[in-house]
């Protein structure tokens, strides 16, 4: 998504689905994908998006997650809703699924929020939160954001904004709880210099600054590692949009 003025408001065995081949090095490390991920892929509800899950590596990252039937989760900043529809599928009757924006980025849900909520996904809600860090009723399985660390960093934010950020989400999470990030990378050793530039964040430092809060870094999935990419180019350039280096990090709230 595109760079969000939230940093300073913060401070203040079924279906079978296609899946593009991963690198080598990224294909040892994948886990299988279950039953459940690969049927809520290929559920007919969802043809109009399914054209782009190989671009995003879809059943490799949710298998990745480890998100499951009965789950709770919390899809922040979900842009249009492609994950809320899948996690939807996943989790199924007994789970649930929060598509949530924050407050300051509520411009950014007005496209989007009325479609999404048109689809009537029985075990979904689809809201712009009253404030602007996460926040949960009740603690959930897994938070799940994509693409959209990096700005709450933006605006001279910085590191305290993240902190804030990653204090939030590891407040609302059941212990055993999983965070996900995935994000446009940038060269390591780079920090938040470019996240509004580029939009990238140097995928050593979210490792770090996550870790702080008192998350566990379980591991990462390269399933969307690209080596063309060089990290010089914005990641809306035409030459590099949707193929960006992504790194895909999963923490566990102890």
């Amino acid at each position: 998504m595109k760079a969000i003025a939230l940093g300073l408001m913060l401070v203040a065995g079924g279906a079978t689905v296609a899946v593009a081949q991963p690198k080598p090095e990224a294909r040892a490390k994948a886990a299988a994908i279950p039953s459940y991920i690969a049927a809520a892929l290929a559920d007919p509800a969802r043809a109009d998006q399914a054209g782009d899950d190989a671009r995003r590596q879809a059943a490799a990252v949710l298998a990745f997650s480890g998100v499951k039937p009965g789950d709770t989760v919390i899809d922040y900043l979900p842009g249009q809703g492609y994950w809320t529809r899948i996690f939807s599928g996943i989790v199924g009757p007994k789970g649930h699924v929060y598509a949530y924006w924050p407050a300051a980025a509520a411009h950014y849900a007005e496209k989007s929020l009325g479609p999404l909520t048109a689809r009537n996904l029985p075990n979904a809600t689809v809201a712009v939160q009253a404030v602007n860090l996460p926040a949960a009723d009740k603690p959930v399985d897994l938070f799940w954001t994509v693409q959209n660390y990096h700005d709450v960093a933006n605006k001279d934010a910085g590191e305290p904004a993240l902190r804030a950020f990653d204090q939030a989400v590891f407040k609302l999470l059941k212990s055993g709880g999983t965070y996900v990030v995935i994000d446009h990378a940038d060269t390591v050793g780079k920090g938040l210099a470019n996240t509004n530039t580029t939009h990238r964040i140097d995928p050593a430092y979210v490792k770090r600054q996550i870790e702080s809060v008192g998350f566990r870094f379980v591991g990462e999935s390269r399933v969307l590692r690209n080596p063309a990419d060089d990290h010089s180019k914005n990641v809306f350039d035409p030459a590099i949009r949707g193929h960006t280096d992504q790194f895909v990090y999963k923490f566990r709230k102890p």
